[in-house]
């Protein structure tokens, strides 16, 4: 391809990706439905102005890789400590229900799969695309509710965090174990030390970054080591281990999580990933959405994965939390705070895209799911604190009356 037609393409992709991105925040939209619907408008689906090519995809999973980065250094490890047996037990239901949830899914529409078959891993992925939960829309309604450090929102808050590490976790599982000559033990073996050596290896590099960062504070050339990390765990996660890049990325964020200069580096990588890698990763998302190969039984799933999604966050995580003695109001609170998808859903739907798990017709699905949840979340949380008050204010009204 002629370096011309790039820079075209690239023009007309951060262009659109910016101004339907600001078009969507105007409605209250998340900025990245916007990009999606501008990849939607300008690729093969609609006007033909951009066509995905390799070059477009190398850029986007350079853009996934700092995307997952930029998520491990924003972990607070602290917050994480804090919230203790209950966030961890609420991540785990909601990872767990979504993952049958999902699976079951796809196998009452397609048919029931036989173990360990490609249409069994299918439907499991399927389910793994519903784990993660996006909590930036849920967090900026909280607050605007002036609700973010109620039990509640910490719990929402913190839960969060732990479901998208078990999320990705089980990801790596399931791509370990889709090569039907794979070893059961090898896989899971395989994926056992990277995750024991990530932590040794991690503290040690945690440790050596950390007496570098105080000496050489907030000059260029931590953001570049950071970023050099980021890169060299991804590659290192996939080459030697067949686990899958964004793992080894999101690992390298939280190495340096704790760091001094975490925030500054998140910032600087934000600036790329905003600015240029990104753009390019959600335009593509649109530019591979294929609707000619979307039928009626799609469109039944499509309707059928909103629902499933939604509903399998809000009982899981809410069934989970009324066992920590959480009001019933308060536990659909929680629940409901879960049930916004976004990034991370795009991010593996694109991982089994690019494996051959799925074909492109499954983004719409998750794209339908991320605008859905995007809308419905902040509209039944405000209803549900109106209508059923706060359990915090109550408990310090009674203290105040005694």
């Amino acid at each position: 391809m002629e370096t011309y037609i790039i820079l075209k393409d690239l023009a007309i992709i951060f262009i659109c990706a910016k101004g339907a991105g600001l078009l969507a925040r105007k409605i209250k939209a998340p900025m990245v439905v916007g990009e999606i619907i501008a990849g939607l408008i300008i690729g093969p689906c609609l006007l033909g102005f951009v066509k995905p090519t390799d070059f477009i995809s190398q850029m986007a999973e350079i853009g996934v890789v700092l995307i997952m980065f930029s998520a491990g250094l924003e972990t607070n490890l602290q917050e994480l400590k804090k919230s203790g047996f209950a966030a961890c037990m609420i991540a785990c239901a909601g990872v767990l229900l979504p993952l049958v949830g999902g699976s079951l899914l796809y196998m009452s529409i397609y048919g029931f799969a036989e173990f360990g078959s490609d249409e069994f891993f299918k439907a499991v992925f399927i389910g793994c695309i519903m784990t993660a939960t996006s909590v930036g829309i849920t967090v900026e309604v909280l607050k605007e509710m002036g609700k973010l450090k109620s039990r509640v929102g910490q719990t929402i808050l913190s839960a969060a965090i732990i479901d998208d590490v078990i999320g990705i976790i089980v990801l790596t599982f399931v791509l370990g174990f889709k090569d039907p000559n794979s070893n059961t033990l090898l896989v899971t073996g395989k994926i056992f030390l990277f995750l024991v050596l990530s932590l040794v290896i991690g503290f040690v590099i945690y440790k050596l970054f950390k007496l570098y960062d105080e000496k050489y504070t907030h000059t260029r050339r931590i953001p570049i080591i950071a970023i050099s990390l980021c890169f060299a765990m991804a590659y290192i996660a996939e080459k030697y281990f067949g686990i899958a890049d964004i793992t080894g990325a999101y690992i390298a964020g939280i190495i340096l999580c704790n760091v001094r200069d975490a925030e500054y580096i998140d910032r600087r990588v934000s600036i790329n990933g905003y600015m240029f890698f990104a753009p390019v990763f959600f335009v593509g998302i649109g530019l591979k959405t294929d609707f000619s190969t979307v039928d009626s039984s799609m469109i039944i799933f499509s309707i059928g994965f909103v629902i499933v999604a939604m509903l399998t966050k809000v009982i899981g995580c809410g069934l989970v939390s009324r066992c920590f003695k959480y009001s019933w109001g308060d536990c659909l609170k929680i629940g409901a705070g879960m049930m916004t998808r976004g990034e991370v859903a795009l991010i593996i739907t694109n991982k089994g895209l690019g494996l051959g798990i799925i074909d492109s017709s499954y983004f719409t699905a998750v794209i339908l799911l991320i605008i859905v949840s995007s809308i419905v979340t902040p509209i039944v949380l405000k209803m549900l604190f109106s209508k059923l008050g706060d359990d915090d204010e109550k408990e310090a009204a009674v203290q105040a009356a005694k």
